[in-house]
């Protein structure tokens, strides 16, 4: 299994494919890197010698962003929305929709599913007993 940017890709998949389980790097990034290491896309990751594992190992190491790194900068980049009080930060500090979307209903993902309250799920009234 080959390790690249300490993620194991795995081996039975397209090298296109594979390359997008390392965080940062999607199917675009993932097609521009091969080209730039002039890789067949079809190739399975298995089926990759050494040197040319060393050669995409380098290519991302040099010219992109990922794993690790990348979410530590993105994790600052909020912080910093945050401490200067922007509206972005308000809304990543009040855990709500950062880019426009409506609040009215639809926000489940970021808000959760636990503030939801249908009408008539509330508790039910006690029933007077019979006599």
């Amino acid at each position: 299994m080959p390790r690249i940017a300490g993620i194991d890709i795995p081996e039975n998949k397209n090298i296109d494919i594979a390359l997008t389980y390392i965080y940062g790097i999607g199917r675009p990034t993932a097609l521009g890197i091969l080209s730039s290491a002039s890789i067949e896309a079809t190739k399975k990751a298995k089926d990759l010698s050494e040197a040319q594992v060393n050669t995409l190992r380098k290519i991302i190491e040099e010219q992109h962003t990922v794993e690790g790194t990348l979410r530590q900068k993105i994790r600052e980049d909020i912080k910093r929305l945050k401490e200067i009080r922007s509206y972005r930060g308000i809304r990543h500090d009040r855990r709500l929709p950062v880019r426009g979307q409506q609040t009215r209903t639809n926000t489940r993902t970021i808000r959760g599913n636990v503030r939801r309250t249908a009408a008539g799920t509330s508790a039910k009234k006690s029933q007077p007993t019979p006599t």
